[in-house]
């Protein structure tokens, strides 16, 4: 048997490709949807308990996205930690750029991503070292979110696949081999 679960939000967020050769590198937002798949470890549903004859409960997978995507990322910016001239314009009011700059990205270099919203006109952002692509953020909400389904499900069932929808014609899948 093979059983795989997906479960799906959406959230809406702008970012940039500061080094795209076209459009992209213009701010711009995007309606996201993300998709994360599971599957069970052994091959085979829970046998007992709360979650018996399921890969995952489907509300602890929401939980564990909502909590890992949504709220750092909903209509918030997501941003770079290169992107010196977008993140420049948000540098707090009687802060020096350099200090605020080199902060974020002591956080980011610790723990892969920096939140705040302590930035100029209070705008949630997100930072991430690499550009925001939809392949990078696939690649990198899979890595937050595979230690919690692991957690939520004891260890019996493990993340496969993320998907990030950036338009509904484009999307992008990471999996690790």
């Amino acid at each position: 048997m093979d059983f795989t679960i997906t479960r799906q939000i959406a959230i809406d967020a702008g970012h940039r490709i500061a080094s795209h050769g076209s459009k992209c590198r213009h701010l711009h937002g995007h309606r996201y949807v993300i998709e994360a798949s599971c599957r069970p470890v052994s091959g085979e549903l829970r046998a007992a308990g709360e979650q018996a004859g399921m890969v995952l409960d489907f509300g602890f997978l929401k939980d564990e996205m909502m909590a890992l995507i949504d709220a750092p990322c909903d209509h918030g910016l997501i941003a770079d930690i290169a992107d010196r001239a977008l993140l420049d314009l948000f540098t707090p009011e009687g802060r020096k750029g350099d200090d605020w700059h080199a902060a974020l990205a002591a956080t980011v270099a610790a723990g892969g991503f920096a939140t705040t919203t302590d930035g100029r006109l209070g705008q949630k952002l997100y930072v991430v070292p690499f550009p925001p692509t939809a392949e990078g953020l696939a690649r990198h909400w899979f890595h937050r979110l595979a230690p919690a389904v692991a957690r939520r499900s004891d260890g019996l069932a493990a993340l496969t696949r993320v998907t990030v929808h950036e338009t509904p014609n484009c999307r992008a899948d990471y999996a690790p081999l």
